[in-house]
């Protein structure tokens, strides 16, 4: 466990992004590989979330794994089933399946004192849920981050309340860690450097689909505009606090739905070496890791 002298405390934030969170996968390995765990504390929103509990729990290659094998599968991904009212994105099936089928270390997450904050959306309030992971809650907080509206047609249930995509409310919760007392931020991006959500009008789809949840279509319309505040922090954060961002680069292969192996392992790659970069610049240079 990494105690923080005084109350400089440091947070570990992940962006979600489904199969560009590959990147990400490929940056907590090398955090891994060299044990690199000097964080108080996660927030993780969507594929971010799964991407840190996995780094957590210390396993090595397990989100490589899930998101080369199971988010591959037409058990996951299928257009067909919604065009017939069925999820594009089973997210519940992926969570609950690679679950059973990819070890994952709970009691080590559980036992190394640093909680992982995974972000959802209320449906009642559109504001986000920054819900602390345990033993109990994940099997209901991971598939509800990584829910994403209209691809996802439930709304999943935690403590009886109803929730949504985590990225809707806040994709990149950097000011939440810096209220929660981080003044020494690593964020772990899912698009390039220089990166902006542009704003425009909701699909006319999308208002049929929030015609019964009016809070909820507000984060839909605020959101890029979240999104870049966000992004401004991160760029010219307050007096006192340090922020460092890794983010894939411009001419990153995969995309949102991305499913060639090839692709992805590329993008894995490029988060590994990316993470290792990074880890080099902090430090002066590293052990070799093979």
């Amino acid at each position: 466990m990494h105690t923080s002298a005084g109350n400089h405390r440091s947070a570990l934030v992940v962006e979600g992004g489904a199969m560009r969170g590959i990147f990400a996968a490929g940056v907590l390995d090398a955090f891994i590989e060299v044990d690199h765990a000097p964080f108080d504390f996660a927030i993780g929103v969507s594929a971010g979330s799964t991407n840190l509990i996995g780094y957590l729990a210390g396993d090595w290659g397990r989100s490589r794994r899930v998101l080369l094998d199971h988010a591959r599968r037409a058990d996951f991904i299928d257009w067909r089933r919604a065009l017939k009212g069925g999820h594009f994105c089973d997210v519940s099936w992926l969570w609950h399946a690679s679950y059973k089928e990819v070890p994952l270390n709970v009691r080590r997450y559980c036992d190394n004192g640093v909680p992982l904050y995974a972000v959802t959306t209320s449906i009642h309030t559109g504001e986000a849920r920054y819900l602390e992971v345990t033993a109990e809650n994940m099997h209901e907080v991971f598939p509800a981050s990584c829910a994403i509206p209209l691809f996802y047609r439930d709304f999943p249930r935690v403590n009886g309340e109803p929730m949504t995509d985590g990225g809707l409310a806040d994709s990149i919760p950097v000011l939440r860690a810096y209220e929660q007392g981080a003044r020494d931020i690593t964020v772990v991006l899912s698009r390039p450097l220089g990166y902006r959500k542009r704003e425009g009008s909701a699909p006319k789809l999308m208002k049929r689909f929030f015609h019964d949840h009016a809070r909820l279509f507000e984060a839909v319309l605020e959101r890029s505009q979240r999104y870049n505040r966000a992004l401004d922090f991160i760029q010219s954060p307050p007096a006192g606090c340090r922020v460092t961002a890794i983010a894939p680069p411009e001419d990153f292969p995969v995309g949102r739905f991305t499913r060639e192996p090839h692709l992805l392992e590329r993008g894995y790659q490029c988060g590994r070496a990316s993470g290792l970069a990074h880890l080099e610049s902090a430090a002066g240079g590293l052990p070799d890791v093979g």
